[in-house]
């Protein structure tokens, strides 16, 4: 798990496999076993700190329009996100990466910071 370095925003975070994985049936059963409560708690864990309107999970993979590897982007979502870009759902995050708008690193660390924890926690 990661901070998203794309321009969803503060808290977008990006879960993926160790392992180079392209298609979620390529997942093995420890893997696909593990990733729905990994899901969880990450979307949980953002809910906690940011206290969204809602958490986007999203699937992507492609790089050059050609499957590369999957990784889960769990992205917390805000009236003032909606209401800027007038927009949800995937027209929301179309209108964010029109925008180009990439958080700073201070932003980024800080809420990292406050995530990590939690995070640390349910895994236990």
């Amino acid at each position: 798990m990661e901070h998203c370095v794309g321009p969803l925003g503060v808290g977008a975070l990006v879960v993926k496999p160790l392992r180079h994985v392209v298609h979620v049936a390529d997942l093995d059963e420890a893997e696909s076993a593990a990733l729905g409560p990994l899901l969880r708690r990450t979307a949980a864990a953002v809910t906690e700190v940011i206290r969204p309107e809602q958490v986007y999970v999203c699937l992507w993979s492609h790089m050059g329009r050609k499957p590369g590897h999957i990784h889960f982007v769990v992205q917390p979502i805000t009236k003032a996100d909606m209401a800027r870009f007038d927009a949800a759902g995937p027209d929301l995050q179309v209108a964010m990466f029109r925008a180009g708008e990439f958080p700073g690193e201070t932003e980024v660390e800080a809420i990292c910071t406050r995530l990590r924890p939690l995070l640390a926690a349910q895994s236990q």
